[in-house]
């Protein structure tokens, strides 16, 4: 049955000051995926299940080894040699029947990201590993949603939100990733309650960012030492006109330095209108196109776009679009190469379109 945010368990967080009903009820009405059912994992997940998250999807493609267990809380001994994302799954399910969990035995990696955050309110990462958080905090910008993020090794630990579109997110904060082998939890060790300190912070900022209560770590690192007992707060904010190694309008200002290559939302409604308009190709994914899609498009999902389009006319006025104009402009980059001369795609995606040209489109 759906988790009732009116339940009893609830009711010491409904009490509070400024929370209430309402924030209980966006609780359960979030989506939130968390990357890395390891050692932050195990002080995050608990704790959002605990707070009445109704969707919690889990990405993690490890397996338990016995050198986890004296952090990853989630695990039992008995888990040793069982996927991460299976052990968790199964003991946050006998704390919260209702919620509804979704594992998912995968490396987070640019190939099922989008797809994994179709639907998501908010992205944690608990990997504690650098690829995997530029790789997390680009993809949250893409998809216009926040990043939780942390980490924790040796005796101290960071916590911190990225929100590209509020202005500042992890590229603003390190714009170069640091030696990940030199901070790897297996060469220098981690204390446990680090763990359980930043998960617990990474915890609340979830919660603080779906109830829309409090003020979200953005632009501020909180910083934990656990041999001092301390914590302290650094600062930081995007320096302007500086464009980020790997940043979403780094990547965007490349596809887009040819005008001929794209075409905006009312230009394209536009040509729509007109007696000869523009053959439209939908990239995405087909569970997306049957949610939303322009009418009259043909469904090419961008795995097919890669893998050649040979059926079309090479000479045919095309424009490809995708969800935000990420997958559009791989999907450009291809048929250019394949030799299509009139191939143009779509700035901002069908997103863009609902908001500029019909805003009675469903938007997701």
């Amino acid at each position: 049955m759906p988790l009732d945010p009116a339940a009893p368990r609830f009711a010491r967080q409904r009490v509070l000051d400024g929370f209430g009903a309402s924030a209980q009820q966006r609780l359960a009405a979030a989506h939130v995926v968390v990357v890395g059912a390891g050692g932050l994992g195990s002080a995050v997940l608990p704790a959002i299940v605990g707070a009445g998250v109704g969707t919690i999807t889990i990405v993690d493609d490890d397996t338990v080894d016995a050198s986890n267990l004296h952090r990853q809380t989630l695990h039992r001994a008995e888990d040793v040699g069982r996927l991460k994302v299976e052990s968790a799954a199964e003991a946050l399910r006998a704390m919260s029947p209702d919620t509804v969990i979704h594992p998912v035995a995968e490396r987070f990696t640019g190939r099922n990201a989008l797809d994994l955050l179709l639907d998501a309110d908010l992205l944690i990462d608990g990997s504690d590993n650098a690829p995997t958080r530029y790789l997390c905090n680009d993809i949250a910008a893409v998809r216009g949603i926040p990043l939780v993020w942390g980490s924790a090794v040796r005796y101290t630990g960071q916590a911190g939100v990225a929100w590209d579109e509020r202005g500042v997110d992890y590229r603003d904060l390190f714009p170069e990733a640091p030696d990940a082998e030199s901070l790897s939890c297996e060469l220098v060790g981690v204390l446990p309650p680090v763990c359980t300190v930043i998960g617990g912070v990474m915890a609340a900022e979830a919660i603080k960012l779906l109830t829309g209560i409090g003020e979200p770590l953005l632009g501020r690192v909180a910083i934990f030492d656990a041999r001092s007992g301390g914590m302290r707060e650094v600062r930081y904010e995007r320096e302007p006109g500086v464009a980020r190694p790997g940043s979403i309008e780094e990547r965007t200002a490349e596809r887009e330095l040819d005008g001929s290559t794209s075409i905006d939302s009312p230009a394209l409604a536009a040509e729509l209108a007109g007696d000869q308009p523009p053959m439209l190709i939908d990239v995405r994914e087909p569970h997306e196109h049957s949610f939303v899609a322009l009418p009259g498009s043909t469904l090419i999902p961008l795995r097919d776009v890669l893998a050649g389009v040979d059926p079309l006319d090479r000479d045919a006025d095309i424009v490809l679009y995708c969800h935000h104009g990420v997958r559009s402009g791989q999907a450009l980059a291809s048929m250019q190469t394949l030799g299509f001369t009139r191939v143009r795609h779509l700035t901002g995606g069908i997103d863009a379109y609902a908001r500029a040209v019909d805003p009675a489109m469903p938007r997701y």
